[in-house]
C-alpha cells in the first residue's frame, strides 16, 4: 500500500516504512494499548540479536547492490571510493569523537567518544542504495555514492570493532591495532575472492538451470558472510562486497537470456523484501530506544543533544568531502560542486548503525560500559538514523531539482519529441493491421487516440532533432549524445549475440569492456571501441618463425589456430554489432548530418577488422569455416527450442512430449558448448594421396601453415 500510495511523490518508500515502524513501536512501548499478537510479534523482533539481524539481511542487500554495479565505472571511481572509505571514515570518526568528547556532558573517555564517532561516521549502503534507486540519480553519481557507501560501511565496522575492543579493555598498542586492521581488510578481500572464484567456476558446469544458478549466487553470499564474520573474524561486509563485485566482473555473462532476467528479478525482489523488513524493524527499534532514552535524560536535554549530534554528523560529512575535494576532483570521473553537495547530503545512516548500537547496549552493564551508556548509544543512534532518513532522504530529490541535476538536456528533449512522432507512425501502422477484421468490423481511430495519452498534444510537423547542423559545424553535445546511443546499441547487439551463441562468454566480456572504455571518450574523440580490441586481433608474433621452420602440424594448430579463433570471434562480432547499430541509427534518424557522421566513424572503425578477417581467409580459411559451423549449429538448436515451445503454446504438444524433446535438444546444446567442433588439419599421407602436387615436402609445409602460394 505504501509503495502504491507514495509512488511519484518526493517521499521515499523507505522513509514511509521507517515512520510506520516508529508508529507501531510507539503504540507497543509508549502507550497502554495492548496490541495482542501483533504487539507480541513486535517485541520478539525488537529483541533480535544484532549479529543475527546483520547476518540475515546484509548478505542479500550488499550482494544485490554490488552485483548490479557497473564494473567499468567501479574501476574508474575506485580511487574516489577508497579516499572516502579510508581517510574519509577516519576523518569523520575523529571529528565526531572530538566534538562528542568536548561538548557532551556524559563524562565519556576518548575511547568511548571515538566508539560512537566510528559507529556514526560512515554512510549506510542499505539506506543510500534504496534512496538512489528510487530517485533515479545519474549512473555515475549512483556508482560513486553506492560504491563509497559499501566500502565506507565495511571500513567503519572494522573501525568500530577496533574501538569496541579498546573500550572493553583489550590490548590497544599500535602493533595490535595495525595487525587487527590488516587482518580484517586483507582477510575479507581474500575470502571474498576465494568464494567468487569457486562460485564462478561452479557456474561453468551448470547449463540452462536457472534455479541452480540463482541458488549458487544466494548461498555464496550467505556462506561468504558467515565464514568471514563468524569463523575468520574479519569483516563480512567487505567480504560480500568483494564477492558481488567479482561476480559483476566475471560472471555477468554466465547468465543468458531468460536466466539473466530471472536472476535480475530474483535479486530485485529479495532486496525489496529485505529493505522492507529492515526499515520497519529499524522504526520499531528507534521508537523503543527513544522512549527508553527519556528515562536517562540529562537535565531534560536528551533531545537537544540529539539534534546537536545531528548537526555534528552533517558537519563531519562536510569536512570529509571538503578536505578530500581537491583529490576527488582529480581522480575517476572527477567531481563538480553540485555533485559534492549531493555527496555530502546523501550520507544517510540506517540498519547497520542501529545493529552496532544494539550490540553496544547488549554488551553494556559492566565495569567498562555502564547500562546508561549503552542506552544512550542506542537512543542517539536511533535518533540520527531517523533524522538522516527523514530529513536528508526526503529532501534529496528536492535538492537534485534545485541544482537542476534531474532536468533533461535540450538534446534529450528534442529526441523525446521526435520519438513521440515516431510512436504516432507506429500506432497508425498498428491501427491499419488491427483496425478492421471480419468478425467485429472497424474501430474508431479518434477514440483510440483519446485513450493513448502519450500521443496527445503533438503539434506542428515532425522535425529531426539533429537537422539544421552543417557537416562542419556539428554541436559537440549532440554528437556526443548520438555516439553514446550508438555504443549502447553496439553493446545491446553483443548481448543478443551472446544469447544466440554467436560469441563465447570470454569474448563477450572483452567486447563489453571495449564499449565501456569507448563511452568514456565520446566527448573528446570519435568512436574508439576498436582501440581496446586491437591488441587482441592480430597474427601471433611467432607466425613468421613458424613459416620458416619445419613444425609439426598439431603444434601449428595449437599455437596459431586457437589464437586466431578468439581474434576472429572478436572481429566478426564487432563488425556485426556495428552493422546492426548503424541500421538502427539510420532507421531512427534518417540521413541527418549528425547520424551520417557517426555512421562514417563506425565504418572507419571496422576497416581493420575487415582486413584481419580477409587475411585469415587467405591464410587459414578452415578457421572461419569452423567458427561459422559452431554458430550455425548453436543457432539451429536454439531455433528448435523455440519451435518446441511454440508447439506447446498452440496446444499441439503436451507436457511429457515437450519435456522429452526439450531434453534432447538441451543435451545437444550442452555437448556443443563443452565439446565444440574443432579444426583438424589434414595429415601428410592424406594430403599427398589426394593431391600429387604436394609430394614436394616444402610445398606441403607451406600449405600446412597456411601459405597460399602452394
Amino acid at each position: 500500500a505504501c509503495r502504491y500510495l507514495f509512488n511519484g511523490t518526493r517521499v521515499p518508500y523507505t522513509v514511509v516504512l521507517l515512520v510506520i515502524g516508529i508508529f507501531l513501536g510507539s503504540l507497543e512501548y509508549g502507550t497502554k494499548h495492548n496490541l495482542g499478537k501483533l504487539g507480541h510479534g513486535i517485541r520478539i523482533w525488537n529483541g533480535i540479536n544484532p549479529d543475527l539481524l546483520l547476518a540475515v539481511f546484509l548478505p542479500v542487500l550488499l550482494f544485490e547492490s554490488s552485483f548490479s554495479m557497473d564494473v567499468h565505472q567501479i574501476k574508474r571511481c575506485m580511487g574516489q571510493m577508497v579516499l572516502l572509505a579510508g581517510p574519509g571514515v577516519l576523518i569523520s570518526t575523529f571529528c565526531l569523537g572530538a566534538l562528542i568528547k568536548l561538548t557532551f556532558p556524559y563524562n565519556w573517555d576518548w575511547k568511548t567518544s571515538l566508539l560512537l564517532g566510528g559507529l556514526l561516521g560512515a554512510t549506510d549502503p542499505v539506506a543510500v542504495v534504496a534512496l538512489l534507486k528510487e530517485l533515479g540519480a545519474s549512473k555515475k553519481m549512483t556508482t560513486l555514492i553506492d560504491g563509497e557507501s559499501l566500502m565506507n560501511d565495511g571500513v567503519s565496522v572494522v573501525v568500530f570493532q577496533l574501538f569496541f575492543k579498546m573500550v572493553m579493555g583489550h590490548n590497544s598498542d599500535w602493533g595490535s591495532i595495525i595487525k587487527f586492521l590488516v587482518q580484517n581488510s586483507f582477510g575479507a578481500v581474500g575470502i571474498g575472492l576465494a568464494f567468487g572464484i569457486a562460485s564462478v567456476f561452479w557456474l561453468k558446469f551448470i547449463f540452462n538451470d536457472t534455479v541452480a544458478q540463482i541458488t549458487v549466487t544466494l548461498s555464496a553470499s550467505y556462506f561468504a558472510y558467515y565464514t568471514a564474520q563468524e569463523w575468520a573474524g574479519v569483516s563480512g561486509i567487505l567480504t560480500v562486497m568483494i564477492l558481488g563485485m567479482f561476480f559483476a566482473a566475471f560472471a555477468r555473462t554466465a547468465f543468458k537470456g531468460d536466466s539473466h532476467q530471472s536472476l535480475h528479478h530474483f535479486w530485485e525482489m529479495a532486496a525489496y523484501i529485505a529493505n522492507t523488513l529492515v526499515f520497519m524493524l529499524s522504526g520499531v527499534i528507534i521508537a523503543e530506544s527513544v522512549l527508553s532514552g527519556q528515562t536517562i535524560s540529562y537535565k531534560g536535554n536528551s533531545w537537544s543533544f540529539l539534534f546537536l549530534l545531528y548537526l555534528y554528523v552533517q558537519l563531519s560529512r562536510c569536512v570529509v568531502v571538503g578536505v578530500l575535494y581537491p583529490l576527488l576532483c582529480r581522480s575517476g570521473y572527477g567531481l563538480d560542486w553540485k555533485e559534492s553537495i549531493i555527496l555530502t547530503w546523501s550520507g544517510l545512516r540506517g540498519a547497520v548503525s542501529l545493529s552496532l548500537a544494539l550490540s553496544v547496549k547488549q554488551s553494556s552493564g559492566n565495569s567498562y560500559l555502564s547500562s546508561d551508556t549503552g542506552t544512550r548509544f542506542l537512543f542517539l543512534t536511533g535518533g540520527i538514523v531517523f533524522l538522516t532518513l527523514v530529513v536528508n532522504g526526503s529532501t534529496t530529490q528536492l535538492l537534485l531539482h534545485l541544482l537542476r541535476m534531474d532536468t533533461l538536456t535540450a538534446t534529450k528533449k528534442r529526441i523525446l519529441e521526435y520519438t513521440k512522432f515516431e510512436m504516432m507512425k507506429t500506432a497508425l501502422k498498428a491501427f491499419e493491421n488491427l483496425g478492421d477484421d471480419e468478425e467485429l468490423g472497424s474501430a474508431d481511430w479518434p477514440t483510440v487516440i483519446r485513450h493513448i495519452s502519450s500521443l496527445k498534444d503533438l503539434e506542428g510537423r515532425q522535425v529531426n532533432p539533429h537537422d539544421g547542423y552543417e557537416a562542419g559545424s556539428l554541436d559537440p553535445t549532440n554528437i556526443m549524445d548520438i555516439r553514446i546511443r550508438f555504443l549502447n546499441g553496439v553493446q545491446a547487439a553483443y548481448w543478443e549475440m551472446l544469447d544466440d551463441g554467436r560469441i563465447t562468454q570470454c569474448t563477450a566480456n572483452v567486447l563489453m569492456q571495449s564499449v565501456d572504455e569507448a563511452l568514456d571518450l565520446v566527448s573528446t574523440s570519435s568512436l574508439s571501441d576498436w582501440r581496446g580490441l586491437e591488441p587482441r586481433v592480430h597474427f601471433p608474433n611467432y607466425y613468421k618463425f613458424l613459416q620458416s621452420k619445419i613444425i609439426p602440424h598439431k603444434l601449428v594448430t595449437h599455437l596459431i589456430v586457437e589464437r586466431l579463433e578468439s581474434a576472429c570471434y572478436i572481429s566478426s562480432a564487432f563488425l556485426r554489432a556495428h552493422r546492426i547499430a548503424r541500421q538502427q541509427l539510420h532507421i531512427f534518424l534518417g540521413n541527418s548530418n549528425i547520424a551520417s557522421t557517426v555512421i562514417n566513424e563506425s565504418e572507419v572503425e571496422g576497416e581493420e577488422a575487415k582486413q584481419f578477417l580477409e587475411d585469415v581467409r587467405d591464410s587459414f580459411p578452415q578457421v572461419l569455416s569452423v567458427l561459422k559451423t559452431r554458430q550455425v549449429t548453436h543457432y539451429v538448436l536454439n531455433h528448435l527450442n523455440g519451435y518446441i515451445k511454440n508447439l506447446e503454446k498452440v496446444g499441439l504438444l503436451e507436457g511429457k512430449e515437450v519435456s522429452h524433446l526439450h531434453d534432447v535438444v538441451q543435451s545437444d546444446l550442452k555437448k556443443l558448448l563443452r565439446h565444440p567442433p574443432s579444426l583438424k588439419l589434414p595429415n601428410v599421407d592424406d594430403l599427398i594421396t589426394s593431391n600429387p602436387l604436394l609430394k614436394d615436402r616444402s610445398s606441403f609445409r607451406s600449405l600446412a601453415i597456411g601459405e597460399t602460394d602452394a
